[in-house]
């Protein structure tokens, strides 16, 4: 099984690919997309869970693809996104690396830690 450590690494390289940089996410009304940019992104692996891998990421807006149900986001607007991997532990993820899907609990010292490293690779502006 990979380590928290090989799979920072791995995710690093993925995330350098310029195609990677690029993410759609759905519009909150479901008939569009919107199109990101990945500008900076930092991982940290959990002090006391060494199977769940924190994530902060900024991105700045890039368009807007079919319907909107709110008013379109400002091009060059940036945002943040904290999320989490974790192993998973049924069905097909069983063993694997997998999006966390829900969002993340995270210790208190980690928080802290995770906000200091964001800060010291410029993640965080």
């Amino acid at each position: 099984m990979e380590t928290a450590e090989e799979f920072i690494s791995r995710k690093n390289k993925e995330f350098e690919n310029h195609r990677t940089k690029i993410i759609k996410v759905k519009d909150i009304g479901r008939k569009g997309k919107h199109i990101l940019i990945r500008e900076a992104w930092c991982f940290m692996k959990q002090t006391d869970y060494p199977e769940k891998v924190f994530i902060i990421e900024r991105f700045t807006f890039g368009k807007s693809e079919g319907k909107e149900f709110l008013q379109k986001p400002k091009e060059g607007k940036t945002e943040y996104r904290i999320g989490y991997y974790i192993i998973g532990k049924i069905g097909n993820k069983n063993g694997r690396w997998t999006w966390g899907q829900y969002c993340p609990f995270i210790p208190k010292d980690d928080l802290n830690k995770l906000l200091e490293l964001a800060r010291k690779q410029k993640v965080i502006l």
